[in-house]
């Protein structure tokens, strides 16, 4: 194919021609043209004025994509990750600022959780069924993006917002900071007096704990209705090079993220400009999750689903009792060919384009709602081992992201958070800067993550999905054991990289699985290399949900027991201890995933 060779070959120097070209082009158009029509030519279709025919052209997805062309489709994870770097580092100091106690700080991180386990599935499944014209994935990115726009200007300026609302201000005191221990909220003591002066902000706790579970679930959630648009606008033979490159964005928005809430942007002009550290990462990190979602869901036109839903009637038979059976053997998908008119609708492809025959997934539009989340429940087995799989690859991970730095504190540094906080207290001490340290280890965790998501698909090629999948667990459960024996502070950096493979796995590897499931519309094997059509009715971006909403179920199961290991067991040893252990479940169950021939 004449285009996709030219995307492939033409290197550096004539992508940069083409764009170039295709700015000057813009601009006139920008200049001579109606706003209104540009973003409806640019978004939805364009109208041939000669015969009157409105025409669709999706030939982009059908050919193969350049990595430019991935990284921007990928560009929206890279903001989610800034925003959930900032949300990690800052919530629970902001929380307990304003009055919010240490027995309560858990109820918190449960609630994003509880609600997204049960809500992520279903607007999965209302994605697969969304007609509007913006396509079926973007819609639902743009609206859990404001979401966490809106959750990302609440956190940090709650406690204004509930002076507004007539909370009592404070006297002109100053407060020295204290880092809690959230594993050990009991113990937890402060070094001065308390002043005459009721710490209470009940306004400004509503405000802030709104914006975190804002926050805390659009984020997450968001992410699989990013991957679903991904899988939707490349080809099978794309899938394995663009889930890796939506990990690595995921690494690098991480590892600066971190790095940008590491500065200290008091003692810059812009800190002091945008009132502080908080607020000063809070904004930068708004300015950049823009920014990335923008460049993302400008990327691609997607087909609607109304299209879909016209090209599957004219194929299917005219006979009422052949739709089920049709249905159950198509799993809903469509063989896409290459033009059809209906309706003055069709789809342009050009001629130098010549589509392979591909399946577009879509649900059954015969099927009612009720059937299509009654088959949530009732899904195929293989789909129930990689739900357990990434269960406990999340539990593993929550392990180590949540608690992480209250281990390298207490149990490699030996500082104790929990003495009292006077000036130059050695212990105190210690655990701050092991807690600084431990940041460093994240940091890495995140940078490794983006560099291996660089090499697996080459390594799925070369040794095959089963192998990648089990061996990047066992690779993080060794890190964690050895990181829990040595309690060293170049075990710290050392083992944080197998973070990062483990991280990149579980980004990479389920959904590589499901897109692969339905590609070829099979998801029950039958020999060593063949597989059976399984009658279903659900579409991608549901399934894709319901694996992604394991991070809820993990989220809520740590939240609630890791603090109770923690106290019965006496030392912080216990978090890696349950990584890895976690970790190893996971590969056991990866081991009886169905992979087909992958």
């Amino acid at each position: 194919m004449a285009s996709e060779k030219l995307h492939e070959y033409e290197g550096f120097l004539g992508r940069w021609h083409a764009t170039r070209d295709g700015l000057k082009e813009r601009w006139s158009a920008w200049k001579d043209g109606n706003l209104a029509e540009i973003l409806k030519s640019r978004f939805f279709c364009r109208k041939d004025d000669s015969s009157g025919v409105v025409y669709e052209d999706y030939s982009h997805i059908y050919r193969r994509k350049t990595r430019p062309e991935l990284i921007r489709i990928s560009a929206a994870v890279m903001g989610i990750e800034f925003s959930y770097s900032a949300e990690t580092a800052f919530v629970s100091p902001t929380l307990l600022k304003i009055g919010v106690e240490h027995k309560h700080m858990t109820l918190v991180w449960a609630l994003s959780p509880l609600i997204g386990f049960f809500l992520t599935p279903i607007l999965g499944s209302l994605s697969d069924r969304c007609h509007s014209g913006f396509g079926r994935r973007r819609p639902f990115i743009f609206i859990m993006s404001v979401g966490v726009l809106i959750g990302l200007l609440l956190v940090p300026n709650g406690e204004i917002l509930g002076y507004l609302a007539g909370d009592s201000k404070p006297p002109n005191i100053t407060y020295p900071y204290h880092r809690p221990s959230l594993l050990h909220p009991s113990q937890n003591q402060t070094s001065i007096e308390t002043p005459p002066y009721n710490n209470s902000h009940p306004w400004g706790i509503l405000f802030t704990v709104l914006g975190t579970v804002l926050l805390d679930f659009d984020a997450d959630a968001c992410q699989s209705p990013a991957r679903a648009y991904l899988l939707d606008v490349t080809i099978s033979e794309d899938h394995a090079r663009g889930l890796s490159t939506f990990t690595v964005m995921a690494g690098l928005g991480g590892f600066l993220g971190y790095a940008l809430g590491g500065i200290n942007w008091d003692v810059t002009p812009i800190g002091t400009f945008l009132g502080g550290h908080v607020r000063a990462v809070f904004t930068l990190t708004t300015l950049i999750f823009m920014v990335c979602v923008s460049y993302t869901i400008t990327s691609f036109k997607e087909m609607p689903l109304d299209l879909v839903e016209l090209r599957s009637s004219l194929d299917e038979p005219n006979e009422e009792e052949n739709l089920d059976t049709q249905n159950e053997q198509n799993y809903g998908s469509l063989e896409m060919e290459e033009s059809q008119e209906e309706d003055n609708r069709y789809v342009s492809i050009n001629d130098d384009v010549k589509p392979k025959p591909r399946k577009s997934i879509v649900p059954s539009p015969h099927a009612s709602l009720g059937i299509y989340l009654k088959s949530i429940v009732y899904m195929p087995k293989s789909l129930k081992i990689l739900c357990l799989t990434n269960l406990f690859c999340w539990m593993a991970h929550v392990c180590y992201s949540l608690y992480f730095t209250d281990f390298v504190g207490e149990a490699v540094f030996g500082g104790n958070p929990t003495v009292v906080e006077t000036e130059g207290n050695p212990d105190r001490e210690l655990y701050e800067t092991g807690v600084r340290f431990g940041c460093w280890g994240m940091s890495m965790y995140s940078l490794s993550c983006a560099c291996y998501s660089m090499v697996i698909e080459k390594l799925i090629k070369t040794f095959g999905a089963k192998r990648v999948y089990v061996g990047g667990l066992l690779i993080y459960s060794t890190g964690m054991f050895l990181m829990a024996v040595t309690k060293h502070k170049v075990g710290v950096i050392l083992f944080s990289w197998t973070a990062g493979v483990m991280y990149s796995t579980l980004f990479t590897m389920p959904y590589l699985l499901i897109a692969h499931y339905h590609a070829h519309g099979t998801f029950e094997k039958t020999g060593e290399s063949g597989g059976k059509i399984t009658p279903q009715i659900r579409g991608l971006g549901t399934d894709v949900a319901i694996v992604s909403s394991m991070v809820f179920l993990a989220q809520f199961i740590l939240s609630m027991g890791m603090g109770y290991i923690v106290n019965t067991v006496g030392t912080t040893t216990a978090v890696v201890s349950v990584a890895s252990a976690l970790a190893f479940c996971g590969a056991i169950a990866a081991s009886q995933v169905v992979y087909l021939d992958l």
